[in-house]
């Protein structure tokens, strides 16, 4: 069986995760989480990065950075995962749904200011299978309404838009490092902060409330609670984990773009005959291979499809089921405009196996065993 996820693994990480425990500081902000932390500001030059236990703790600070309070709205795609609200409906906010592109499956942005209203607060642009939004639009539309924009780049890391890393284009961003990822510390994620004026009172929700940080940085001569916060600060025993992947990064990269490639070229006989579709990268995006999708005709077929590969030995899978159509999506959203693209194009979207130890005999497998459904 071709699973559809294995975590990435480099054969450092149990060395890394004995040196954390060998320290006796296993608990957050360690010797590793700084340095995962550092390295991801060096590569993205966001202003301030900090290490969180997931992805949707990330954006959930973001959301308190933004002073999101209820009644506020943060319009969004619905074709995401629930992180990307919760972070929002926790806050007592209503996410506004508005359709999305069919060809990269990210928020039409020609959309979004129809959707604004005296009562938005934020854009949170999902950047899927780590291909950008069109963000210079996104950013102008902010600007022009006095909007923050929180990126949604869960599946973003070493993906660029016009040269600028995903999840530092906005006020703030957020990266997962799930196992699914293309980069893991089994479940974790980074909060991305632009302008380093949040960094102290991001410090303080992710700690608790409390000034903590500051005191082991010697500024202060102890540490109090000094306002409302939570536990969002991952052991540094998974920051081990995951720097030994960091540290390989553009490898582990270059590898998944040789699989996504081959993925394209094995399978573009199926689109120029109009059997399937295949991914689009628009120009100026530089994308992280974080996903191979294809699209059949429609929900029938795609699962006849699913089913074919699962018989052949291949575990291939479908994505989100829109917010907007799942029960809490109608109780704590509203979708603005039409639904042309989203429920549509969700229902065909299939995703194929990719990770870092997939194998080129593999992908040529899977690409033949679909060929051979459609009987190419």
């Amino acid at each position: 069986m071709i699973v559809f996820n294995v975590p990435p693994y480099t054969g450092k990480e149990a060395e890394y995760i004995s040196q954390a425990v060998a320290k006796q500081k296993i608990c957050g902000d360690g010797e590793f989480t700084k340095k995962c932390n550092q390295w991801i500001e060096q590569r993205t030059g966001t202003g301030k990065c900090l290490l969180t236990t997931s992805c949707t703790h990330a954006t959930e600070l973001a959301a308190l950075l933004a002073d999101i309070r209820p009644g506020d709205e943060v319009i969004m795609p619905s074709y995401t995962f629930v992180s990307t609200a919760n972070a929002f409906v926790l806050r007592g906010a209503v996410p506004v749904f508005v359709d999305i592109r069919p060809d990269t499956m990210n928020i039409d942005e020609t959309l979004i200011e129809a959707a604004i209203t005296d009562k938005t607060r934020a854009i949170a642009p999902v950047h899927y299978a780590g291909v950008a939004c069109e963000m210079d639009t996104i950013m102008e539309i902010a600007r022009r309404y006095n909007l923050l924009v929180i990126e949604d780049a869960a599946q973003g890391i070493m993906a660029t838009y016009k040269g600028r890393p995903l999840g530092a284009i906005g006020d703030f961003g957020a990266y997962s490092f799930h196992e699914t990822k293309n980069y893991s510390m089994g479940e974790g994620g980074a909060l991305l902060i632009h302008d380093r004026k949040y960094v102290e009172e991001a410090e303080i929700f992710r700690e608790k409330g409390t000034n903590r940080s500051k005191f082991f940085r010697g500024q202060i001569d102890k540490y109090t609670w000094v306002n409302f916060g939570s536990s969002y600060l991952p052991s540094d025993m998974n920051a081990a984990y995951l720097w030994a992947q960091l540290e390989t990064a553009d490898a582990i990269n270059a590898h998944r773009l040789e699989l996504w490639e081959q993925y394209y070229a094995q399978l573009q006989p199926l689109q120029e005959k109009g059997l399937l579709e295949l991914p689009t990268v628009p120009e100026g995006c530089v994308h992280n291979a974080h996903m191979f999708y294809i699209k059949t005709k429609d929900l029938q077929e795609r699962s006849a499809l699913l089913a074919f590969l699962k018989e052949s030995g291949i575990l291939a899978v479908f994505h989100y089921i829109p917010l907007h159509t799942a029960p809490a999506g109608r109780r704590f959203g509203r979708f603005h405009g039409e639904d042309r693209y989203t429920t549509a194009e969700s229902e065909r979207l299939a995703r194929l196996p990719m990770f870092y130890k997939l194998t080129s005999e593999e992908v040529s497998y899977i690409t033949g065993k679909v060929k051979e459904f459609y009987r190419l």
